[in-house]
């Protein structure tokens, strides 16, 4: 069967060709003499490999390869520049080679669902016409930096994996409009995913999540997906006082921070030579009652917002809990009456 639909095509001059679930423990050679194919399906084959030769086809732009054998994406792809979209979902692939990412300049869609990668090139930012990227049921640990720069992504899939953190830069990925980290071990989501003012779906269900960054409630979600997470509880309870001891180091950053804020500040200049410094400040707390600068949060504290009119959400959520900090209690006593202290029971 597979003979006869290649001889059709090589007759026709074919620009497709659908060899799916054809048995192919290989890709028959006469394909590569199609150099004018721009869709290749080889869909639920037994393939593990590539042919060299694939490289010939140079007008491809669609490549189908899903449920397969592949233990990691063939590098002879990074040939096809040309190609659009690619499909590897359901095969054992445990690893991304770094070169496939150099020669998909124009690659706008990847489905890697179904495999067994644990981590992901940092080269993985080359793609950078890619929109639609999806890595569902696998076995991610981390998620490099570098994906952040990915600023044309519209859809990331990431659900099912085994991922604890998200990138802090990913306020930079400003086009996402989906994002879905279902059934992961996340405890947090980062700060810069209230900059996402395009985002309108998020699936974080299935987390270990307690509250949401301070700001989400300014990006214009429509459907939130929280279910089985610990979301805090409004539920206030008493709570004593203590009095403020700052560390000598807590006092120092925080004289430090309030300098340079000003941009005639001497300090704003010199702390460039010190970069171990500037990584200390860099993660610095914003109060939420005085506005200013300070290291480390000694209080978690939550706000709930009524989201109910705002966006679809799962299991009747009304109120979302968002993080807030203050600086100390002078702010936390001055906060407003929708603010709380998460009690430690």
């Amino acid at each position: 069967m597979a003979d006869a639909l290649l001889l059709r095509a090589i007759r026709g001059k074919a620009r497709s060709l659908n060899l799916n679930g054809k048995k192919l423990q290989r890709v028959p050679g006469a394909v590569s003499g199609l150099t004018l194919l721009s869709t290749l399906l080889l869909k639920g084959n037994r393939l593990c490999q590539l042919p060299d030769d694939v490289c010939a086809l140079s007008n491809l732009t669609v490549l189908h390869l899903g449920n397969n054998l592949f233990e990691k994406v063939p590098e002879q792809i990074k040939y096809l520049r040309c190609l659009q979209r690619l499909h590897l979902f359901g095969n054992k692939i445990m690893e991304i080679p770094a070169a496939v990412c150099e020669g998909l300049e124009n690659l706008m869609f990847l489905n890697l669902n179904n495999n067994q990668l644990e981590h992901l090139p940092p080269e993985i930012c080359k793609l950078q016409r890619l929109e639609n990227l999806s890595i569902n049921h696998n076995r991610l640990k981390d998620i490099p930096k570098e994906l952040c720069l990915l600023q044309g992504l519209c859809e990331l899939h990431l659900g099912d994996n085994q991922l604890e953190t998200l990138p802090e830069h990913m306020g930079y990925m400003t086009n996402l409009t989906e994002l879905y980290v279902f059934r992961n071990k996340l405890t947090c989501l980062p700060q810069g995913l209230d900059q996402l003012r395009k985002l309108r779906i998020l699936d974080v269900a299935g987390n270990q999540i307690q509250a949401f960054p301070s700001g989400m409630h300014e990006v214009p979600l429509q459907e939130l997906y929280c279910e089985e997470n610990p979301l805090l509880q409004k539920e206030p309870l008493p709570a004593v006082q203590e009095e403020e001891i700052l560390s000598l180091k807590e006092q120092t950053a925080r004289l430090i921070l309030k300098h340079i804020q000003s941009r005639d500040s001497i300090l704003r200049e010199q702390i460039h030579h010190y970069p171990q410094i500037k990584s200390i400040l860099s993660g610095r707390n914003v109060c939420a009652r005085c506005g200013e600068w300070f290291l480390d949060m000694w209080l978690d504290c939550v706000k709930f917002v009524d989201v109910t009119k705002k966006m679809k959400t799962s299991s009747n959520l009304k109120l979302l809990p968002l993080k807030v900090v203050f600086c100390s209690y002078k702010c936390f006593n001055e906060r407003n009456g929708d603010t709380f202290g998460v009690a430690v029971i």
